[in-house]
């Protein structure tokens, strides 16, 4: 796509007003990128739109001036999907933001794009509802990007992905046009439903202006407990014993690498003296003396076959959450050493044999670089952290790393696993989408796109590898 020409901005200013249109360094730099940092940012300007007829206006003006859009929502993703790197016009959800009245009757909560996770779960709560879907970023995600991106996080294994808690989107394709799905009903069975499509979709097919989510009942007394694993083999060995005693909301895993940097760098306390090569952090619904009886007997008997060698469990909400900062820390701690991530999934009955792949082939072409492991092992999702050597070059080191994800990605795909669990594609999982999706499957997408982007303005250069000349 030819580069617009300055008057550009003029034209946004007249298609909003100028002070929706930000043009000065800082905020060109922030809004750019997102928490990847592999490349510069470089958009022409960004826009804060007020309501979708604003988000209406912009793609109108995109159109008829031949400039690209990017979205842009908290700006937490990890694959490069909110980086505009070429001149594009980034589309801000900051001003997006309200949180409407929660419908205790229907159970649910009408938002902008914008709005903070953490302020959602937070209306939800002070009406005695839920809103599920939680990560380590839930303070600084929009919830636009979270839908865009599918989210998961660590309470998957309970309550699924994002994609399992919308009921309604309000978007702006392409074209211009707004489309109103499903409108929060819980039965619609009209034919194909686009809201499907729009989540996970990354905005190559439009923008999510508004969102209408399901809510459910909060879990009662959530216990966490953190026990200190033997090797890679005990993850799984104990998930299988703790999961037939009880229900479980969470069952996440982190290295002894990952704790050391938490502790060292965030300040996290230790959850106990002993060291130990991997960590799992379980939270269950501790509703009745029983269930607590059978974990405790569930955690000696892994103790006596060597799988647990120490272990914790929270007795009030402030020690819960102290253990759950071992895990939700991990992510923002390690972004210091601009990691390069592997997020990626199997079934889990074949998580080890990709756990056991894939840390071999690190391991040969790594061997003096730190890696540190962890992720939402439950439901068969392991982030994998390369982190770059100081004296190494970024780009050098990006190219190095992304060889190497060649032989990863070969691993995923003869388990029949996928290159992005829960972090989208993004410009870094592009050129390795084949290894999860089919030549035709690809080629299906793409058509989908043209039709709702027919001018290809949107989020140009994501999700798809780029096609050989």
């Amino acid at each position: 796509m030819a580069q617009p020409s300055i008057d550009v901005i003029q034209e946004l200013g007249k298609a909003l007003t100028p002070d929706q249109v930000a043009t000065d360094s800082l905020s060109l730099e922030t809004y750019g990128q997102d928490w990847t940092r592999f490349a510069t940012p470089a958009p022409l300007a960004i826009v804060f739109p007020r309501s979708t007829e604003d988000v209406v206006a912009v793609v109108l003006c995109a159109r008829t001036h031949g400039f690209a859009l990017v979205p842009s929502g908290g700006r937490t993703g990890l694959s490069g999907g909110a980086v505009a790197a070429n001149g594009e016009v980034v589309v801000s959800m900051d001003k997006l933001k309200a949180v409407g009245a929660v419908n205790v009757t229907d159970r649910s909560v009408t938002v902008g794009a914008g709005a903070i996770t953490q302020s959602i779960q937070d209306a939800a709560s002070q009406v005695g509802l839920f809103y599920p879907v939680d990560f380590a970023s839930s303070g600084s995600s929009q919830i636009g990007g979270n839908i865009a991106t599918n989210a998961g996080g660590i309470n998957v294994i309970r309550y699924g992905m994002t994609r399992d808690w919308v009921a309604g989107l309000t978007v702006v394709t392409g074209k211009g046009e707004v489309m109103a799905l499903n409108k929060g009903l819980m039965k619609n069975n009209t034919g194909l439903d686009f809201r499907h499509l729009f989540i996970g979709s990354e905005g190559i097919l439009g923008f999510i202006t508004e969102a209408t989510l399901k809510l459910t009942a909060p879990p009662k007394n959530a216990t966490v407990l953190v026990l200190g694993l033997s090797d890679m083999d005990a993850i799984m060995r104990v998930l299988e014993r703790i999961q037939s005693t009880a229900s479980l909301l969470a069952y996440e895993f982190f290295s002894e690498l990952a704790v050391s940097k938490v502790v060292e760098h965030a300040g996290v306390a230790r959850p106990f003296d002993t060291q130990t090569p991997f960590y799992a952090l379980i939270e269950f619904e501790n509703d009745s003396e029983r269930i607590e009886a059978a974990l405790f007997d569930a955690v000696e008997a892994c103790m006596e076959e060597g799988w647990v060698i120490d272990a914790v469990m929270s007795q009030n909400v402030g020690q819960a959450r102290a253990l759950w900062r071992l895990r939700e820390d991990i992510s923002e701690t390690l972004t210091r050493w601009t990691p390069y991530k592997n997020d990626i999934s199997a079934t889990v009955g074949n998580v080890p044999e990709l756990l056991s792949r894939v840390d071999a082939v690190v391991h040969q072409h790594y061997p003096s670089w730190e890696v540190v492991w962890y992720g939402h092992i439950g439901d068969g999702n392991l982030h994998l952290n390369i982190l770059k050597p100081e004296a190494l070059d970024v780009a050098v080191f990006k190219a190095r790393c992304g060889e190497v994800s060649k032989e990863i990605f070969e691993a995923i795909q003869l388990l029949g696993g996928s290159v992005s669990a829960e972090h989208g594609v993004g410009t870094l999982k592009a050129p390795y989408l084949g290894y999860t999706k089919t030549e035709s499957e690809i080629e299906a997408m793409r058509a989908i796109k043209s039709i709702f982007d027919p001018d290809g303005i949107l989020n140009p250069g994501k999700v798809f590898p780029l096609k050989q000349a």
